[in-house]
């Protein structure tokens, strides 16, 4: 299983989870054409989109998925923001999800939890798949309320670290009302830190931090810190990047 990352941050988010038979697109924030790109041009093969919430760096091309017959899941709060109904909107690629319930998505197992952000009904997402194992997703949230068992990869948002955001807000790059907004809708290092060691790692390939602040978050810093902590191989999500070995086991 390979991960393929086509957008994260508040400019765009995307993922794939793609082995070349079967894949499953985590948000839809980028510009379709760059899915398209990204599976060769064989969209037949994305079996489904879940998506977290309605904000548009994570939903902006939902009606472009429904054009293309890629089913898409969510939440009825997320599905109801973006204005899109099970019943009225081609009743087969339109699928309310709700928390916890696992939800079947080719050979994808997914279920989700809530998360805490300014959105309607935002949603992370526990992903099974026999190649990947069980993978953590986990974007635009200033905590969880859960901890998981049995992990083997983690998406997990990194946004910020608290005393970067305080300078910002000192020096006049950010108001006040920014930094608020961004301590209660997303995840900071120290959060992110205390969540991954909150879970049993033992079995954990891959940790993938994303969606880190473009002014608010020191890359380098932040990946080291988590290698530190966790004592796993750690990447930083960047436009374009594919993990290759995104499986269960890195052997």
């Amino acid at each position: 299983m390979e991960l393929k990352i086509l957008g994260s941050s508040s400019k765009g988010n995307c993922y794939l989870l793609d082995n070349g038979k079967e894949c499953l697109m985590i948000e839809c924030g980028v510009a379709f054409k760059d899915v398209q790109k990204a599976v060769n041009f064989d969209i037949s093969r994305i079996c489904g989109v879940i998506i977290s919430h309605e904000h548009g760096d994570h939903a902006k091309h939902v009606k472009k998925c429904l054009e293309s017959r890629i089913p898409v899941y969510a939440s009825q709060g997320t599905l109801d923001a973006l204005g899109i109904s099970p019943t009225r909107d081609v009743p087969n690629l339109v699928c309310r999800m709700g928390e916890l319930t696992i939800q079947q998505i080719g050979k994808f197992r997914v279920q989700p939890f809530a998360t805490q952000h300014d959105a309607a009904e935002p949603f992370g997402f526990l992903i099974y798949h026999p190649e990947c194992g069980m993978v953590l997703f986990a974007t635009d949230t200033y905590y969880l309320h859960y901890t998981f068992d049995g992990l083997h990869n983690i998406l997990i948002e990194c946004n910020y670290r608290q005393d970067i955001l305080d300078s910002n807000v000192e020096s006049g790059k950010i108001h006040p009302a920014m930094r608020t907004r961004t301590m209660k809708s997303h995840c900071s290092f120290d959060t992110c830190r205390e969540t991954l060691l909150a879970n049993d790692l033992s079995k954990v390939n891959n940790i993938v931090l994303i969606h880190l602040s473009d002014g608010n978050a020191n890359a380098n810093e932040f990946k080291q810190g988590i290698i530190e902590a966790t004592g796993k191989t750690v990447h930083v999500a960047e436009k374009g990047m594919t993990i290759k070995n995104f499986n269960v086991s890195p052997f």
